[in-house]
């Protein structure tokens, strides 16, 4: 298997400890996707020209994934802040809005293009900026996407029929809702919908046929940031490793309930700039 993900990159900032960890859904995805054994891992995004940028390519590097085909930008990193609940819960508290992760979007040229068609699965999200480009991926490669807590239909209706995998985030959302937006996305063309449902587990559909995965319980709960992007990347490792969907989503499951045992989507502390 071969992963690219394109879309954002962020320092969560961690306003209790006075420390940021990389992150951004995209790159949480193929971090977790390097970690599960994928050999060809890479990432493209907009970086910003500051020591978080520099810190996050750092850590990029030193996790094995690459980010060549990346841009740089004059202007901050993205940096949400973070508070921590006392289970672990991350509760975001917002962060500036002139960051390159808003300023800036990435636009892919025809060698962009021709470097992802050597990937098997691209990974994006809602939070990239990616919309506009979406319909050059396809016949180019498999698209994840995760929508995140965006389930209005009228977003679903323009970004599913470029997708293979769908995944949302859906703690608060009812049956019936979960049951109209995996019919919606299944509508358009998308193969695989993914609804992770909290402390309910997570529930899935491949064409229509469903699939129940439980939550697994970590050794202890720290903070539940980048347990979603966890998710994804070990039921895409193991899917595309030719896993069953139930293999691939109790392996998921596993990965999700590591990612609960330590600070940030993947660890890699550093203390805000002074």
């Amino acid at each position: 298997m071969r992963i690219i993900g394109v879309g954002d990159n962020v320092v969560d900032c961690y306003l209790d400890q006075k420390m940021y960890y990389p992150g951004g859904n995209a790159v949480n995805v193929a971090v977790n996707c390097r970690r599960n054994g994928v050999e060809i891992v890479s990432y493209m995004g907009v970086f910003g020209n500051d020591p978080e940028a520099e810190h996050l390519k750092w850590a990029l590097t030193k996790e094995g994934v690459s980010y060549k085909r990346s841009r740089k930008v004059y202007a901050a990193s993205g940096h949400p802040g973070v508070n921590l609940t006392a289970d672990g819960d991350r509760v975001f508290v917002g962060g500036p809005q002139d960051t390159a992760q808003h300023v800036f979007r990435i636009r892919l040229t025809t060698a962009d293009l021709e470097y992802i068609t050597t990937f098997d699965v691209c990974h994006t999200s809602c939070y990239s900026g990616i919309e506009p480009e979406l319909s050059r991926f396809a016949g180019c490669v498999d698209l994840s996407y995760d929508f995140s807590t965006r389930s209005d239909d009228g977003y679903i209706a323009s970004v599913s029929p470029y997708v293979r995998f769908a995944f949302f985030s859906g703690a608060a959302l009812t049956e019936s809702r979960m049951d109209s937006i995996i019919r919606s996305c299944h509508d358009a063309g998308t193969e695989i919908v993914g609804i992770t449902l909290g402390s309910r587990g997570a529930l899935f559909s491949r064409n229509g046929e469903r699939f129940r995965q439980a939550i697994k319980q970590a050794p202890s709960v720290i903070d539940t940031m980048g347990a979603g992007d966890s998710f994804i990347a070990g039921f895409l490792t193991r899917f595309y490793d030719g896993d069953s969907m139930p293999a691939a989503l109790d392996y998921a499951a596993d990965r999700a309930a590591v990612t609960c045992g330590f600070y940030g989507g993947f660890g890699y502390p550093h203390a805000f700039e002074t």
